[in-house]
């Protein structure tokens, strides 16, 4: 069971705000430089040579098209071919991971390591928030309800019931993912057709006039697909996490404690979602050829569609493909998120305990 925290100790939202934004910076600086030597290796092989590649940031995955054609062919390039290039499309010169961060800090400068990410935190970082902002309002709003439903208030205890975390992770990601979808969907059709803002308008009414108001949440149900069950198993099995490692620490808001429960769950929601996020990989491959950039002929499947394939193709086990590069990307980033979250809550519970403290000696 969560603890409910006295009323002096609550955060505004303003803070819970501030909270989740430094955590979703930091995770960015973190596994942005992952996500770019991965991209950069998939690039060198013929399998990965589409229109499009999903980028992640720690924090969402974005449909990135690739705008600026192949490097010439050649055995050897030299360091301003290199540079002049696409982040993406840089020539292929890498021989592993380890040999690929070493290559990309020394010839294209350290900083080549978190191309791309600016344009992504504008979404990602607003995400995060929303998504932390109301997880918090939603529990909050849903135990107080469920207190104040009770035939027995009084004999209730002051933990908070696992099932109010889980209903109100499940609710705060599907709001999010619902306000968000039709700003990516405009994001990678700038990016594809390096269209101006201006042209954005334009280009939204052509689509609601040919796809209906729906056409704007292009993929959004594969996205809801892994990410409201993600979200809804993670809180619970996180405030599990945190009582069970407790026992060990003594401190259930230790940095350590939230590091760890934060891996674990993430890494136990990623196993179970698993199918789902194969399944809006391809999908927003797909989406990006065929839709959005029109280089393939045709709609996208659908989600059904997709899975059916998958399963007479490889059999189940196609479903759950990609399980150990999946667990190494989210579990640390789990980790790092929540507990610069909860670090970033604890700072403010004290500011707000000692503003309480010296109210009450006035």
């Amino acid at each position: 069971m969560t603890s409910s925290k006295p009323e002096s100790m609550m955060l505004t939202p303003q803070q819970q705000m501030l909270s989740s934004g430094t955590g979703a910076l930091i995770v960015s600086l973190f596994m942005t430089p992952l996500d770019v030597v991965k991209i950069r290796l998939q690039s060198q092989e013929r399998l990965y040579s589409k229109k499009c590649f999903l980028y992640s940031n720690g924090l969402m995955d974005h449909l990135c098209p690739r705008t600026n054609g192949d490097p010439p062919v050649r055995a050897l390039h030299t360091q301003q071919e290199i540079c002049d290039c696409k982040w993406f499309n840089r020539p292929k010169y890498f021989s592993g991971t380890a040999d690929a961060f070493l290559k990309i800090s020394r010839t294209e400068g350290i900083s080549s390591l978190w191309s791309g990410l600016s344009p992504t935190l504008v979404l990602a970082v607003p995400t995060t928030v929303i998504y932390f902002t109301m997880y918090e309002q939603l529990k909050l709003t849903i135990d107080t309800q469920r207190r104040a439903l009770s035939a027995h208030p009084d004999i209730l205890s002051s933990d908070i019931p696992r099932m109010v975390s889980l209903s109100a992770g499940g609710l705060a990601r599907l709001l999010a993912v619902t306000l968000v979808s039709p700003m990516e969907l405009v994001r990678t059709k700038m990016m594809s057709k390096k269209m101006p803002l201006s042209d954005v308008h334009k280009c939204l009414k052509d689509l609601v006039k040919t796809q209906g108001v729906r056409g704007l949440w292009n993929g959004y149900t594969a996205t809801l697909l892994r990410d409201v069950p993600f979200s809804a198993l993670y809180w619970p099995l996180y405030e599990q996490c945190k009582d069970t490692l407790s026992l060990y620490t003594g401190n259930r808001d230790a940095f350590l404690v939230n590091f760890g429960s934060g891996a674990i769950a993430g890494s136990v929601a990623s196993t179970v979602t698993l199918p789902f996020d194969v399944i809006k990989t391809i999908k927003q491959i797909e989406m990006g050829e065929k839709d959005i950039m029109g280089v393939k002929p045709g709609r996208s499947r659908t989600n059904m569609i997709i899975a059916k394939e998958l399963v007479s193709e490889q059999g189940v086990k196609g479903l759950f493909s990609g399980l150990i590069p999946r667990l190494l990307k989210v579990a640390p980033a789990c980790a790092i998120m929540i507990s610069s979250y909860e670090f970033c809550k604890g700072f403010f519970r004290q500011q707000n305990s000692e503003r309480e403290k010296n109210r009450e000696t006035l």
